[in-house]
């Protein structure tokens, strides 16, 4: 891996790790599908934008049924998914179970015919497992059914994330990433529509909540997907993802500084085995990455 795409690595776990204290100011006051509807919306409009300024063309009608699995699988499920955990639990919990990600985007390969499931990953896995377990009994929250649903609804999330990370690839190798990442947007909000206007009426918006939503919508989804688009052309999908694994630093960091969340000392056993568990699965070695940045 070249040092740019480990530096652009770098800038979309900040950003991305971000997105969860402005999630977790969000959501209660919009709701998670009318929350997750305006962020898709935001996004395609300023890549719709970006395509017609650029003068490049949408996909033909042909490819938007798979650009559309792409969106329920990349934007759709893991947006309403976040959304709902964010009623929960703390900012810094979802951005550590979304290291999961990776697990599952092994797994997803596997099952596809592209990547072997080894011993060494399916300890992973259960390490994985472990460290979510470990870190809903050792963390700050009184575990509850509550706790319970946000981590399951993080790990769901994460799951789609994985999975989707196999077709984006895919979808790279078809699409330019301007357009793509238009299109699914684009039918991220057209799939979100009828639900999120069945729930508008719960919303009561703040002016925390609309900054938030705003730069959720235009930045952390629109710029920054048609980044990681344009980055996953270039490496694997296994390596694209790996920006999940430095979430949970900048997760839990800006959760610390602007929500005033607590990290305890409880948490690390369940943070270092999530981390451990996507290093084993993906065969990821920060210290040979920056060796050969």
């Amino acid at each position: 891996m070249q040092s740019r795409h480990f530096l652009q690595l770098l800038f979309l776990s900040a950003v991305w790790g971000a997105s969860f204290p402005m999630i977790r100011i969000a959501a209660p006051a919009l709701g998670p599908l009318p929350m997750a509807f305006i962020r898709c919306a935001l996004a395609a409009l300023v890549l719709g934008t970006l395509v017609r300024t650029r003068r490049q063309p949408l996909p033909t009608r042909e490819h938007w049924k798979s650009l559309t699995v792409l969106s329920v699988l990349t934007v759709v499920a893991p947006f309403v998914l976040f959304n709902a955990a964010g009623l929960v639990i703390p900012a810094g919990y979802s951005a550590v179970l979304n290291a999961t990600a990776p697990l599952f985007g092994v797994v997803a390969g596997a099952a596809m015919g592209e990547e072997r499931l080894t011993g060494r990953k399916l300890v992973g896995c259960a390490c994985g497992l472990g460290g979510v377990g470990l870190l809903v009994q050792l963390g700050p929250l009184a575990p509850d059914w509550h706790v319970a649903a946000g981590v399951l609804a993080c790990v769901a999330a994460s799951a789609s994330y994985g999975f989707g990370s196999i077709l984006m690839k895919r979808a790279t190798m078809t699409h330019a990433p301007l357009p793509a990442s238009a299109a699914v947007h684009i039918a991220a909000a057209l799939v979100l529509l009828l639900p999120a206007t069945a729930t508008v009426s719960r919303m009561h918006p703040t002016t925390n909540a609309l900054i938030a939503i705003a730069v959720l919508g235009t930045f952390t989804s629109g710029f920054m997907y048609w980044i990681s688009m344009r980055l996953m052309r270039e490496i694997s999908a296994s390596a694209a993802t790996s920006s999940a694994f430095l979430i949970p630093m900048f997760g839990v960091t800006w959760g610390a500084m602007f929500l005033g969340e607590r990290f305890t000392p409880g948490m690390v056993p369940g943070v270092a085995l999530v981390l451990l568990a996507a290093g084993l699965v993906t065969g990821f070695n920060p210290l040979a990455l920056l060796k050969r940045a």
